[in-house]
């Protein structure tokens, strides 16, 4: 998703601003510039490109030293990755800028109406709708232009706006898009997620829905969309370290942030857990006995990473809670009349917390009377401040575009929810828990094994470069581990690959295998083992490539596999934990010897805000 930075000061904005910018790479752009007010005019560059390429225009020859911005990188939704494509966006007399993330949904009509009106647009994006329909309002009140503007659009959209006849203010607003505002001394700042203000300060404000704010370098002043009246809003100090947002030496932050996973799964075990007594504590739950006792269902809802996460959770909730889960993606839930009342409890799982279609699968849940639960990375994101009770999965800041260590994260976070759910509803003994605590405590260690020795992952990985195609398979709850395997290699090197439940192959994908189709076996010990090493040997029968993700100890798969990476044996519950450590290295390193963009993928976000 789009990033957006502003600052207001006594520091030459554009060099905040480029920084700015830089940290919000990871979010995935195609373009980006920046726009100041200088002497009652605009000043505006902007290029298609990479950072590192536009430095020199947007940083090194930037012909200003304006102390008032804002800035903007974009990924593409309506047209062309251009200059002219690129924001910020200006109105027909250059006395305005607007960033803009998010859709107007309602922009053709709105572009029809101002084109009559003699406007004149220069790009083919729906954002410049903005600028010329915040022209069209203004009478020399910016904040009151703003609002009346806003009051005609219909979608999402995170703004900030600047006016050469006011060069001490900047506006912002928000609706279905994240914003907040960061409070400095002599300087404020906004922009669309924290990373990149951290370097600046720790202490924000978080916009809620249809709440804009007005910045100055010594005040900030929030109000409400609707109708303009004040706001009183409460700032949150960020607990992120900074430097957990460098790469520490790692060449790309995934692979930074897949050696950081035992620490977060420390994280998020934290002070969760009374191995001694078999109890699980989740403060943030929200959820009475009463109200856990009279769940009669639970509905999952997610998009990409975080669905197959929850696709894991339903095979841990229906054993351990005896309770009926679906897993649906977010995107379908909305749209399909899904029946649902006081009785459900439905989970949405983020790592942005501003997922746009699993927020709307929330509101949709709770207007039809469910409790809903959030799973969620980013505190104060819009997801923390809609849903009933939370599970926090405390990985930190996650950069890389393909997520590793919050999918990790949301596993875990999941696992200590079912086994606290299966104790209050009297389906997991005490003992049971307490040795299951006793062994999630280790697995930290484990994965930490794995991550000691990558080097036959590295030696497989070399061997299947070139490979057009692969299919994953599991079985049970390491179904969505091949899932989510499939997913990373497609994310990140660009080569097709397709998870199937292993028990199917013979109902269609069978007919693929040959020798030039790798197929990625998850063989881990489990009660599915025999009947999947079966379908690993009908594979093997049609002359199929094998790679088996295997147990030591395991010395019969070497009959049935070309290549088998080994892990250190866990129980079957937290299998999907470590099974997708393995399956991240294997898909980092193919992308690595490959030559490619592995933290910034082609025409991926790391936050997808809009539908």
């Amino acid at each position: 998703m789009c990033g957006i930075i502003g600052y207001i000061g006594n520091n030459k904005a554009s060099e905040t601003i480029y920084d700015g910018l830089r940290r919000l790479e990871y979010r995935g752009y195609d373009s980006a510039g920046i726009a100041v007010v200088d002497n009652n005019q605009i000043i505006c560059k902007k290029e298609p490109g990479k950072l590192s390429d536009l430095k020199n225009l947007l940083l090194d020859t930037f012909p200003s030293d304006s102390t008032i911005g804002i800035g903007h990188t974009r990924w593409a939704t309506h047209g062309r990755p251009t200059t002219f494509n690129a924001h910020p966006h200006g109105d027909c007399k250059n006395s305005l800028m607007v960033a803009h993330n998010g859709i107007i949904e309602n922009y053709i009509k709105l572009k029809k109406n101002l084109l009559a009106q003699g406007h004149k647009f220069v790009s083919e994006t729906d954002s410049e709708v903005l600028a010329h329909l915040i022209e069209e309002k203004y009478t020399g009140d910016l904040k009151q232009a703003v609002l009346d503007a806003l009051h005609e659009v219909e979608g999402a959209y995170a703004i900030a706006v600047i006016h050469k006849d006011h060069p001490d203010k900047i506006l912002c607003a928000r609706k279905n898009a994240p914003l907040l505002v960061g409070h400095g001394t002599n300087e404020n700042f906004l922009a669309s997620d924290v990373t990149p203000i951290l370097p600046y300060t720790r202490k924000v404000t978080y916009l809620d829905n249809l709440e804009g704010a007005l910045v100055t370098k010594d005040s900030i002043e929030f109000f409400d969309l609707t109708d303009g009246t004040p706001l009183s809003k409460e700032s949150v100090t960020i607990d992120w370290n900074p430097v957990a947002a460098e790469k520490d030496g790692f060449p790309h932050f995934m692979l930074k942030e897949i050696y950081e996973q035992p620490q977060v799964i420390r994280n998020t075990i934290g002070g969760r857990t009374s191995e001694e007594e078999g109890k699980i504590y989740l403060d943030e739950l929200g959820l009475t006995g009463p109200e856990i006792y009279r769940t009669q269902r639970i509905i999952i809802v997610a998009c990409g990473t975080a669905y197959y996460a929850g696709c894991v959770a339903k095979y841990l909730l229906e054993e351990m809670v005896r309770i009926p889960v679906e897993c649906d993606s977010a995107s379908e839930f909305r749209y399909r009349k899904p029946l649902v009342d006081q009785n459900t409890l439905v989970i949405g799982i983020s790592q942005s917390g501003e997922t746009a279609d699993t927020l709307e699968a929330i509101r949709l849940a709770k207007q039809m009377g469910a409790k809903v639960l959030g799973v969620v990375n980013a505190k104060d994101s819009t997801m923390t401040r809609e849903v009933d009770g939370l599970v926090y999965i405390h990985a930190g800041p996650e950069i890389a575009v393909a997520s590793t260590k919050a999918y990790i994260a949301m596993l875990t976070a999941l696992t200590l929810l079912a086994l606290m759910l299966g104790k209050i509803r009297s389906v997991l003994t005490p003992e049971y828990v307490k040795e299951k605590i006793s062994e999630l405590k280790v697995l930290p260690q484990k994965i930490e094994q794995i991550l000691e020795n990558t080097k036959p992952i590295q030696e497989i990985a070399r061997k299947y470069i070139n490979a057009k195609s692969f299919l994953y398979i599991g079985r049970g709850v390491n179904f969505p581990t091949a899932m989510e395997g499939a997913l990373k290699l497609k994310e990140v090197s660009y080569i097709h690959a397709q998870a199937y439940a292993a028990g199917e192959m013979k109902h269609g994908p069978i007919a693929l295998i040959d020798d030039k189709m790798p197929v990625f076996a998850i063989l881990t010990k489990s009660d599915l083992y025999k009947k999947t090493l079966s379908n690993v040997e009908e594979v093997k029968a049609r002359k199929g490539t094998v790679i088996a993700l295997a147990s030591e100890g395991d010395e019969h798969i070497q009959d049935v596999a070309d290549n088998v990476i080994y892990i250190p044996e866990v129980s079957e519950v937290f299998s999907p934990i470590i099974n997708a450590v393995p399956l991240q290295l294997f898909a980092y390193y193919v992308a690595d010897f490959k030559g490619l963009d592995v933290d910034q993928p082609r025409n991926l976000a790391k936050s997808v805000t809009v539908e």
